[in-house]
């Protein structure tokens, strides 16, 4: 049987990093992902543009985007901020930008060539790779981990770091063996949740809208005649309702109101403008266009593709002359410019989800070190455990900060006599 100091389950960018670290301090480090390759999910975060880090140097601000247990990954946050994870990526190669919104990208080759530094990590730092590589199970002995049953045989190791991900794209390898070895040694798991993911809508024409991209438009999730939260920025419709970073963003929030009642979003298409201001303009429009069909008349304020949808919700004849158009049907028109209203049925299926919420409790974690509190020798990082973030960065540098950390922390035990 083959001994190792530090065996890492999972691929994924918080299993790369971990065994990376781990390499470097000296550890003889085998990798195991059950897929062909390493970084599946990696490949399509940020739509392939890979969304690494977000630009905020404090670790106590960058954690209250967490929530109210966000102060647990302040060690790993002072172990590998995003200042340090900027430094890595950058000094092996492969220069980052900042963009709109305090977002972090590679400046060219987006996620392949991210994937491809890490790779080149490990191989440099001597971590041992299998691939397509399933792993079974693990066997205790006496409280610790002794070895790691896979398709391959069994391996041996001092430590072992599990970093096998959540539920989402499952097409990319993700199917919770995780939390399944977490709660068959009993650890307590939060139950995981779709998170970052799209909302469903009570609508049958979002799929005639896919090409359409909703930029600079505000979004107001509304329970029981009150907002919950709003977000500005971008967002698109799906084929069964409507998604983006925004929505994303609102989507926690909205599943834990939908279990209470129901939701509606409030769609402000023109957020820099009041509602008076907008129909000053609308009077305008309508007024350049008097002898025009109404149907004809809405290319100044509205994509394209927009326009059948909305004559058809106004409730205005398309032939209607502007000029014949009531003070009333106008303000109907408007509201749908600065008020539209979007029943929410339900989050999109967990498949559709960009990251999962849950996993295991920070209860049973060390997260000085990321060492389980039930399994002496047992590590987890990166979505495994209990903490998710919003879109932008967050959850990617959650993974990079707790897969170094645990990296160190695993090969600093494997080497205890």
């Amino acid at each position: 049987m083959s001994v190792y100091d530090v065996i890492v389950i999972g691929g994924g960018p918080a299993g790369l990093f971990a065994a990376g670290v781990a390499a470097e301090q000296g550890a003889r480090v085998l990798l195991l992902e059950k897929n062909r390759r390493c970084g599946a999910k990696l490949l399509i975060t940020g739509k392939g543009r890979c969304n690494i880090t977000y630009d905020e140097e404090d670790p106590r601000r960058f954690c209250e985007y967490f929530g109210r247990q966000g102060k647990t990954l302040l060690t790993a946050l002072y172990s590998l901020g995003t200042a340090a994870t900027v430094d890595f990526f950058e000094q092996r190669g492969l220069p980052l930008q900042r963009e709109r919104g305090g977002r972090i990208f590679p400046a060219q080759g987006g996620a392949s060539e991210v994937l491809k530094l890490l790779l080149k990590y490990i191989r440099q730092a001597g971590v041992e790779t299998k691939t397509s590589c399933r792993v079974n199970g693990l066997q205790y002995e006496e409280g610790c981990v002794r070895a790691v049953e896979t398709a391959y045989g069994t391996f041996a190791a001092a430590t072992v770091i599990v970093a096998t991900g959540g539920l989402s794209y499952p097409e990319t390898g993700c199917s919770g063996d995780g939390y399944r070895w977490a709660t068959d040694s009993r650890h307590r798991l939060t139950p995981p949740q779709p998170a970052l993911v799209p909302l469903q809508l009570d609508a049958d024409w979002t799929q005639d809208l896919l090409n359409l991209n909703l930029k600079n438009v505000n979004i107001t999730a509304w329970h029981n005649n009150k907002p919950i939260a709003e977000r500005f920025g971008e967002a698109f419709f799906t084929r069964h309702g409507i998604g983006g970073p925004i929505v994303l963003d609102l989507s926690a929030l909205v599943r834990d109101a939908l279990q209470r009642g129901p939701v509606e979003l409030q769609l402000d298409l023109k957020p820099a403008v009041s509602v008076e201001l907008f129909d000053q303009r609308l009077q305008r429009e309508l007024a350049g266009h008097s002898n025009r069909n109404f149907a004809n008349a809405l290319s100044g304020l509205l994509p394209q593709l927009l326009i059948p949808l909305f004559v058809q919700l106004s409730e205005i004849p398309a032939e209607k002359k502007c000029h014949s158009i009531t003070k009333q049907e106008r303000q109907r028109l408007g509201r749908l410019f600065k008020d539209w209203r979007l029943k929410v049925t339900a989050l999109d299926t967990p498949e559709r989800a960009i990251i999962t919420s849950g996993g295991v409790s920070l209860a049973d974690i060390d997260m000085r070190t990321m060492r389980s509190k039930v399994v002496d020798n047992l590590y987890f990082a990166g979505e495994m455990i209990d903490l998710d973030g919003p879109t932008g960065g967050f959850n990617l540098q959650l993974c990079w900060s707790t897969g170094y950390l645990a990296g160190i922390s695993a090969a600093t035990a494997a080497k205890k006599p």
